[in-house]
């Protein structure tokens, strides 16, 4: 697991506005960077309706907010159109960014054993440091005890 106060690992991923996002694109300002395992899933179409609902708090607070997956640009495209998803979500196909942030793991469901997304998300800070990390996310309240962590910095 990465560790507070130490550099956020940078990254170049496509994004669904159009372009390619890197984390340097954000210098100056807060980033919450939650990964999630699939689009429009019970639990992950929970958390992203919430961070959704709280954008603009979040912005009010000079954070972006970017949800990654390793889901395809076609698939969070669905997603966000079906959810009207104003923050953008990123591609991680490869899962190179899942696994520099150390969130790919063993995973359990039903009684079988495979590797997956764990639910996380990270709080970087506008010299693009880590804040806060949360780490097997249960979604029920969760953007709003980051935007409450936000607010206390």
């Amino acid at each position: 697991m990465l560790k507070i106060n130490s550099k956020a690992p940078n990254f170049n991923l496509v994004s669904t506005n159009g372009s390619s996002y890197s984390l340097k694109n954000s210098i100056g300002k807060y980033v919450v960077l939650y990964f999630y395992p699939k689009d429009d899933t019970p639990g992950c179409t929970i958390e992203t309706k919430d961070f959704n609902k709280l954008l603009s708090k979040f912005k009010k607070l000079n954070c972006e907010v970017f949800g990654i997956s390793k889901d395809n640009l076609k698939s969070h495209h669905k997603f966000k159109e079906k959810y009207k998803i104003r923050f953008d979500l990123l591609v991680d196909e490869e899962i190179k960014i899942v696994k520099s942030y150390k969130v790919w793991a063993k995973k359990k469901f039903m009684g079988k054993e495979f590797m997956g997304v764990v639910r996380s998300t990270f709080l970087i800070d506008p010299k693009g440091k880590i804040v806060k990390i949360w780490d097997n996310v249960k979604v029920k309240d969760h953007a709003q005890v980051v935007l409450s962590t936000l607010k206390d910095l």
